[in-house]
């Protein structure tokens, strides 16, 4: 008599996660793995900025046993930052290593040029591609291939200027997406009709975003101190 499959573990996809460079702390990653590991069979989550697989492995373990698939979608940008090409060999070797060259499927373009001819649809959409304005303006658009009730997880939502400008424009007044909480500043929206108090719970993140902003003015002055006396002590900016 066959074994059932083992239940996916959020601690086991950490620990695997955790050895892979990036920015994604565990109460992100818990975030993601909680609205990934609650899709039904066969599903399929869209991420948008993979790195080197830190959160595309979170995504693969949770959705592996019930035979779904992450679409990771990364251009892989040259330069000293994203590291081109070598990032992409340490994405497909990381996912390699952890076993899911069967659920991950790469698409190594931008984003912003694939939305408008993307027929698709998914189940799940995760954004942490290029953080400013237009880039995520145009990431948000992504949701029309969501069901009713689908999970939209942006990273960096209440860190970064760009990401929550376009927040305020383009999420604070639209009639198809809600925010319901976030980890530090990975935030999770649902893609349904806003209530009046999903509407104030972006606005009351507000003051934590400017908060971050001063920190971030701080930082580059390297002002570390200053920044102390806002509860932040690392050199890295908040996120």
């Amino acid at each position: 008599m066959n074994k059932p499959d083992p239940a996916p573990s959020f601690d086991a996809a950490w620990r695997r996660a955790d050895t892979i460079p990036g920015w994604l702390k565990p109460g992100q990653g818990e975030l993601l793995w909680d609205e990934a590991v609650r899709l039904p069979r066969g599903a399929t989550v869209l991420e948008i900025g993979s790195h080197q697989g830190r959160s595309t492995v979170i995504l693969g373990e949770a959705l592996r046993v019930g035979g779904g698939t992450v679409i990771a979608v990364d251009p892989f940008v040259e330069g000293r930052l994203f590291g081109g090409l070598s990032t992409r060999e340490k994405f497909e070797k990381n996912i390699a290593a952890a076993g899911l060259d069967d659920v991950v499927e790469l698409v190594a373009d931008y984003s912003t040029a694939l939305e408008p001819g993307w027929d698709r649809p998914f189940d799940l959409l995760y954004i942490d591609g290029k953080h400013d304005y237009w880039t995520v303006t145009s990431d948000l658009r992504w949701r029309r291939h969501l069901p009713e009730g689908g999970g939209i997880v942006i990273h960096d939502c209440y860190s970064s200027i760009g990401v929550t400008l376009a927040i305020l424009r383009h999420v604070l007044f639209a009639s198809d997406i809600a925010y319901e909480r976030r980890s530090d500043s990975q935030a999770l929206f649902r893609r349904r009709r806003p209530k009046l108090r999903d509407r104030l719970r972006i606005l009351a993140e507000l003051p934590w975003w400017l908060r971050n902003v001063v920190v971030k003015v701080f930082l580059r002055l390297r002002l570390r101190g200053v920044a102390r006396l806002f509860g932040h002590d690392s050199p890295y900016d908040p996120y």
